[in-house]
């Protein structure tokens, strides 16, 4: 299973979000895409941030009470993202999404984003290992 990696399981088509994005453009994307969230990135598609749904919450409520829309992506950015490579381990992968860890990483290589892996990918991963097993019994 250790020859599993997260570029073989990984979406290619993140869903990501500029600093200076409107959080209403924002919570229109993650509606639309039904992601929890994504990568924000500079014009260089550097990860500079992530977004959540659970970020977009805690400020749409407010902007929803007082209709006025004022409030931009990088003012509820998480700016500490935690990334990954497209060479990391599938197993390497399940241990960082352990309980109350986020649930979507950013896949960077060479610096810039190259799509995003979630837990069900992961999911999917160990899924598609399983069923090898039972089909080829070691």
């Amino acid at each position: 299973m250790e020859s599993l990696k997260v570029k073989d399981y990984m979406t290619h088509q993140a869903v990501t979000f500029t600093p200076d994005m409107s959080l209403s453009a924002a919570l229109e994307k993650v509606i639309r895409t039904k992601h929890h969230g994504g990568p924000v990135i500079n014009d260089r598609e550097e990860v500079i941030g992530f977004l959540s749904e659970q970020d977009l919450l805690d400020k749409l409520v407010k902007v929803a009470y007082s209709c006025q829309d004022t409030h931009l992506v990088s003012d509820c950015m998480h700016g500490e993202v935690l990334s990954v490579s497209p060479e990391t381990s599938i197993i390497e992968m399940s241990e960082k999404m352990k309980v109350g860890k986020p649930k979507v990483y950013p896949v960077v290589d060479n610096g810039k984003l190259v799509g995003i892996i979630t837990r069900h990918d992961v999911l999917k991963a160990v899924s598609l290992y399983i069923d090898d097993c039972f089909k080829h019994p070691v």
